[in-house]
């Protein structure tokens, strides 16, 4: 097998082993509905073997951007019709990565209360908007029953995406939002059965994929998780501890037969990853880059030393709409600007030149 082969991952067939990493960019207004200009950018980048969009809020009180786009009303589920529409147009397959924000929030983006499973805040500010920036609030903790509310909020997400056309549906369980922070024992406080020891603590991530594999399937259902990352207060520095509870985690997936885990690591290759590989059973999509970027060389080899069954990449994708076509053939690649990351409208959105207009 190489990169650029075709890869089955659960129900998912793949033309090749590239997959675009979830990536905030903010461009669905207010009302969280997919626009023309979202459709656009995700029709560009159907050539990758699957696009994940990125993080999009299943209830209100888990939006965690301005500009989040959701999939909560039936005009968000039509706006995201729209956009699996066109990547099948061109061949390609997308999942929605379903992400509720957690304590990564403030009350003046999710309009109401923001929640946790502990009243723990993250230190620092976050950006609310036009701008501004205010300190992170702290959270509710969710009781046992409002936590499997939000389980069922997960699965009605889910269940409409599928109906909206996507081919499946990935769950973020990493950077530091609601899944993780349920992982994380600097987030997960609890003493009921979400929290204390390392089973407890995978516990309701196990119960939300569980909910989710039966609701939609589960060789279109995927998970996220990045251990170790320790990003937005989620600390996992005891690698004692991240093993037992990750190793909890994989334990309960593996019955379920999931269509793939996804691990941001920066040893995607190394014993921890590798061994939540054989825990869980099932295909992996690596992504060591975060902090850095990967490269068309970390991709081949992650792939030619069988580390994993695909590579998830996220900033060459976002700057190279034909991503693919440029490392099959070793064209140069565009540059990302990190300047419109975040803003509103085309610029560095759905701008950026195909290699036949950079030539």
């Amino acid at each position: 097998m190489d990169l650029f082969s075709p890869v089955r991952l659960g129900d998912l067939e793949l033309a090749n082993r590239v997959v675009m990493a979830p990536l905030t960019r903010m461009r669905s207004g207010r009302a969280g509905i997919p626009r023309d200009i979202v459709v656009e950018h995700y029709e560009q980048r159907a050539g990758v073997g699957l696009v994940v969009t990125e993080g999009t809020f299943p209830n209100e009180e888990s939006r965690a951007f301005a500009g989040q786009p959701g999939i909560v009303t039936d005009e968000q589920a039509e706006g995201w019709r729209r956009v699996a529409d066109a990547v099948h147009a061109r061949g390609g397959r997308i999942v929605m990565q379903v992400m509720h924000g957690g304590r990564v929030s403030h009350p003046e983006l999710t309009g109401t209360r923001v929640v946790a499973p502990s009243a723990l805040p993250i230190r620092g500010e976050v950006h609310v908007g036009g701008g501004v920036k205010q300190p992170f609030p702290v959270p509710h903790a969710l009781t046992t029953d409002e936590a499997r509310a939000t389980l069922a909020d997960f699965v009605a997400a889910s269940e409409r995406a599928v109906a909206a056309g996507l081919d499946g549906v990935e769950l973020h369980g990493a950077n530091g939002y609601l899944l993780h922070e349920f992982l994380s024992p600097a987030s997960n406080q609890r003493d009921d059965v979400y929290g204390g020891s390392p089973e407890n603590r995978a516990r309701f991530v196990v119960e939300v994929a569980t909910a989710v594999a039966e609701a939609v399937g589960p060789g279109r259902v995927g998970l996220r998780i990045s251990p170790e990352h320790n990003i937005q207060d989620a600390l996992e520095t005891d690698r004692e501890d991240v093993l037992a509870t990750y190793g909890a985690l994989m334990d309960g997936l593996r019955p379920l037969g999931l269509a793939y885990l996804s691990v941001l690591h920066v040893e995607p290759g190394g014993d921890l990853v590798q061994e939540l590989r054989r825990r869980f059973g099932g295909p992996l999509i690596a992504n060591s880059g975060f902090g850095t970027v990967t490269t068309r060389e970390e991709a081949l080899r992650l792939i030619d030393d069988a580390h994993a069954e695909a590579v998830a990449v996220g900033r060459p994708v976002l700057a190279n709409p034909d991503l693919v076509a440029r490392w099959r053939g070793e064209h140069p690649e565009n540059q990302p600007d990190p300047a419109t990351f975040y803003a509103s409208g085309p610029e560095g959105y759905t701008d950026y030149p195909f290699l036949a207009a950079a030539r």
